[in-house]
């Protein structure tokens, strides 16, 4: 695949998916920065790993629900090398219970790091990539923003929402030649779903019609597909990475 940009930010990238991302996106020429908020040592590993490899990477930390932080962070990226070509918005959390016991902390927990925190992401690479007339954002979303899922209201909520604006950014993108799209993973296997306990993981392995958890390769795939020139007349869409569980 080919990209115009040169540099790529990805947040939340010091494990799982995001880990994958940094590494995929690197080995296509992208100069990856790796985000991370409370894992310095993982994310100069991943750093490390993608040098060892050839590429080029760089560390940044910060949170993303520290709306200055990100504002900084992304003008500390484009002082050092002039522009920020991608954005991937990939940072997020769960705190999942049954509605009915769910304060509204909790809800609104989910919702600053899932979704206001790529708010504030693709604003602010909207500002920095319309003074070039190029850049492309992808935001991380899920299989339960298109499903639901019992004990995930604010999970769902804050990943359809995520869906929805991606495609309200991609109007207003669209006219400064910014792109936005979405991805829906289904089930991945990470560190989080390592936790899962065989037996619910062989339930959900029976409905996913290709009888697998996906890999996070999968995902960092699909996501660099529609970061590069291939996908350049592809805006506001949402690409379902899930082996056909959610069709």
């Amino acid at each position: 695949m080919k990209f115009t940009g040169k540099n790529v930010l990805i947040t939340g990238a010091a494990s799982g998916i995001g880990k994958q991302l940094a590494i995929t996106l690197a080995g296509y020429g992208l100069k990856v920065w790796i985000n991370y908020r409370s894992r310095p040592e993982a994310a100069d590993a991943i750093k490390a790993e993608i040098e060892e490899s050839g590429g080029e990477a760089a560390v940044i930390g910060f949170d993303v629900v520290d709306e200055e932080a990100f504002i900084e962070g992304i003008k500390t990226i484009i002082l050092s090398d002039g522009e920020l070509s991608y954005l991937v918005n990939n940072a997020g959390i769960t705190n999942d219970k049954l509605a009915i016991r769910m304060k509204k902390e909790d809800f609104t927990n989910v919702l600053d790091v899932n979704l206001t925190s790529a708010f504030v992401g693709c604003r602010e690479a909207l500002k920095a990539m319309s003074k070039k007339r190029f850049g492309c954002v992808v935001n991380i979303a899920s299989i339960v923003a298109e499903t639901g899922n019992a004990g995930q209201v604010n999970y769902s909520a804050s990943k359809g929402g995520l869906i929805t604006m991606t495609k309200s950014f991609a109007q207003e993108g669209s006219a400064r030649g910014i792109r936005f799209n979405a991805v829906t993973p289904g089930f991945i296997a990470t560190e989080m779903t390592d936790k899962l306990s065989d037996e619910i993981k062989d339930s959900y392995t029976a409905k996913i019609p290709l009888k697998r958890f996906g890999d996070p390769k999968d995902i960092a795939e699909a996501v660099a597909f529609l970061l590069s020139d291939s996908s350049a007349y592809i805006t506001g869409e949402v690409l379902k990475v899930n082996g056909g569980m959610y069709m």
